[in-house]
């Protein structure tokens, strides 16, 4: 159980927090995020947007703050959860910006914290922390995506060795990872969600390969993977053999949280009513009731999202887990998201219908968005999934 929130420590903490930023965050770091492209992914082949951004992760890093919550031992900070939220809220004050997005850090890390090995938790969350190693994710395949549990990727294990077939399919920025943790099926014979085990393996391993899927939005986040006689060390596997489809279980809980919550994290963000008043003005905000309205609706929802994460975050920091209420997240955020967008381009007029260089990047949002609904579970999936097992609601028929 946590210890009670010391006031007087939490406000001294404060203070050593504003101070340490006030010096350490480039004033680079301290702009709104413009879009993807300003995001800090890390990893073996990463080249920093600037020196700012480079010094703004080494930072943070070397303070164990890009996982504040995460053990001093693993690259975290150590921090309380009430200390972890504190530091969060000073990095909004400044409007900061993250200093880095991690796949690592969102999925892999809560799963190897929870099920890795010593081991695999000294070998692998470190350079996590640090930005040193970029992870992707391999779950869904051509013929599984929403049932993924009638994955076929098989890894048979020969000698100290198991040996991947197979293929994934939408596996994000697959082609600028470093790592991938991947479903694969290891028994055949047991029934499909117990055959199922977790596998970590390098990208660069002899049999590896991806091709980029281009979107409407003119961008490639997505591949999809090939592994041809991939041979990957035995002790690259998490937890026992079989555990995989309980361990994927979890790790979605921590993806859906994610891909609900990214644009509202309030972290280098504006605000709908900010960029409201940057494109229209207060003059032209008055002249457009309507859309006025459409933003105040927005904002108003978004905060109250915001507190329905930070309290579901709290109840997960103090053990009672999110479990099915991470569906709730993400169909209730991605929605939001896709509004964003829509208002967004309400907003920027014959303007926002750009296409070329910076000028295209709100209709390029705005078409990457609709995907939100369908990665890391489809929205009627996660209906389903609300109806079952947060309703309780009888089944049909």
């Amino acid at each position: 159980m946590e210890e009670p929130v010391d006031d007087a420590g939490l406000a001294a903490f404060r203070a050593e927090v504003r101070a340490w930023l006030a010096a350490n965050c480039p004033d680079e770091m301290r702009a709104p995020l413009r879009g993807d492209q300003d995001l800090c992914w890390g990893g073996r082949r990463w080249v920093f947007a600037s020196d700012a951004q480079r010094i703004w992760l080494e930072r943070m890093a070397a303070r164990g703050w890009t996982v504040p919550e995460w053990p001093k031992a693993y690259g975290g900070g150590g921090l309380s959860r009430a200390e972890a939220g504190v530091l969060a809220a000073e990095m909004r004050r400044i409007r900061a910006r993250p200093p880095l997005s991690s796949f690592g850090i969102w999925m892999l890390g809560p799963a190897l914290l929870k099920y890795g090995s010593e081991a695999q938790k000294r070998a692998h969350l470190p350079p996590i922390a640090r930005g040193e190693i970029r992870w992707c994710q391999g779950y869904s395949e051509p013929g599984a995506g929403s049932d993924l549990a009638s994955l076929r990727t098989s890894a048979v294990l020969e000698g100290d060795h198991y040996v991947v077939n197979g293929s994934k399919v939408w596996t994000s920025y697959a082609d600028k990872a470093d790592w991938i943790f991947c479903l694969v099926r290891t028994d055949p014979a047991a029934p499909k969600h117990q055959g199922i085990s977790f596998l970590l393996f390098d990208m660069e391993s002899e049999g590896v390969s991806t091709s980029p899927i281009q979107l409407i939005s003119g961008a490639s986040p997505f591949c999809q993977t090939f592994f041809d006689n991939v041979r990957v060390p035995r002790e690259n596997l998490v937890g026992a053999p079989g555990q995989g489809w309980e361990i994927a279980k979890y790790l979605l809980t921590h993806e859906r949280e994610m891909i609900g919550g990214m644009d509202f994290s309030g972290e280098g963000r504006d605000s709908l009513a900010q960029l409201a008043k940057k494109a229209l003005g207060e003059g032209g905000l008055r002249a457009e009731p309507l859309l006025c309205a459409r933003v105040v609706a927005h904002e108003i929802d978004a905060i109250a999202f915001g507190l329905t994460m930070e309290r579901v975050k709290d109840e997960a920091r103090a053990g009672e887990g999110v479990g099915a209420l991470s569906s709730m997240l993400k169909y209730v955020g991605t929605e939001l998201n896709k509004q964003r967008n829509e208002i967004r381009m309400s907003l920027g007029g014959t303007d926002a219908l750009g296409w070329e260089g910076r000028e295209g990047d709100q209709a390029r949002a705005w078409l990457r968005s609709r995907a939100n609904s369908i990665e890391g579970g489809t929205s009627e999936i996660q209906l389903n999934i609300i109806a079952r097992q947060v309703l309780r609601l009888p089944a049909a028929g």
